[in-house]
Order: C-alpha cells, then sequence, then structure tokens
C-alpha cells in the first residue's frame, strides 16, 4: 500500500470521498488513496451547472472521476444542497492528483442533516479501514 495522507480535520467515507465542514457547508473531495490509486486524472463529469438548485442525498451517485486506469463513480456522503462546484477542474482535473485536500476539492454542499457527519470515518478509522480491506 502507498503511504498516503489523511487529514485528522477531514470525515471520510467507505467510498473514499472526504468531507470538509466549514460553517454550514461540507466541502467534498476524493481522499489521497482515491486519487493514488486511480492514477493521473484526465477527466471530471461533476454536476457543472447544479449550484443552488439540486438536492443531493448522502450516497447518491454525483458524477464520474476518469483517469488513465479507469473512471470511477463519485458518492456524496453526506446530504444537502449543491451550492458550487470547482469550476478550475474543468479545464485542470490534475489538480485531484497534485491537491486532493485543497484545490482539487469537488464540490460544496450546504448541511441538510449535520448529523449525518457521525456515520463518516475520521482519519484513524479511515486507516484502519484502508488497512483492514487491502487498500
Amino acid at each position: 500500500m502507498a503511504t498516503t495522507k489523511q487529514p485528522e480535520n477531514l470525515r471520510y467515507a467507505e467510498t473514499h470521498e472526504w468531507v470538509r465542514v466549514e460553517g454550514d457547508e461540507a466541502i467534498i473531495g476524493i481522499s489521497d488513496y482515491a486519487q493514488d490509486e486511480l492514477g493521473d486524472v484526465v477527466y471530471l463529469d461533476l454536476p457543472w451547472d447544479a449550484a443552488g438548485n439540486r438536492e443531493v442525498k448522502a450516497t447518491e451517485h454525483f458524477g464520474d472521476i476518469e483517469s488513465v486506469k479507469a473512471t470511477s463513480e463519485l458518492f456524496t456522503p453526506v446530504s444537502g444542497t449543491v451550492v458550487r462546484v470547482n469550476e478550475a477542474l474543468k479545464d485542470a482535473p490534475e489538480r485531484v492528483n497534485s491537491d486532493p485536500y485543497g484545490e482539487g476539492w469537488l464540490l460544496a454542499i450546504r448541511l441538510a442533516d449535520p448529523s449525518e457527519l457521525d456515520r463518516l470515518m475520521d482519519a484513524a478509522a479511515y486507516t484502519a479501514f484502508l488497512a483492514s480491506s487491502g487498500h
């Protein structure tokens, strides 16, 4: 297993998305582990025009990420309304590889139910999950 980073201030889903809470918003991206497994990201299919008008539910498919190796589905770890999509990724999807927890974020949603965060793993639990599942 490659050594990957799992910042302590994030929550993680078993599908390898992360959540960072900022006020009433959840910023969502994919983990360092996920981007490492995918390899070079070449394209993202995100809800580009959804800001302000699309409701998403926890575990719902919201987009796809394509790399030189494979195409994978993206799932939202929490429910809410899409407020922003990272437009910079249209022209620079490789930011997901170079900075998965910073400039490589995917979308921001206004949290509908903050208690859903309790179902997600903290960094230690996610690291243990990766180790126990052979990752």
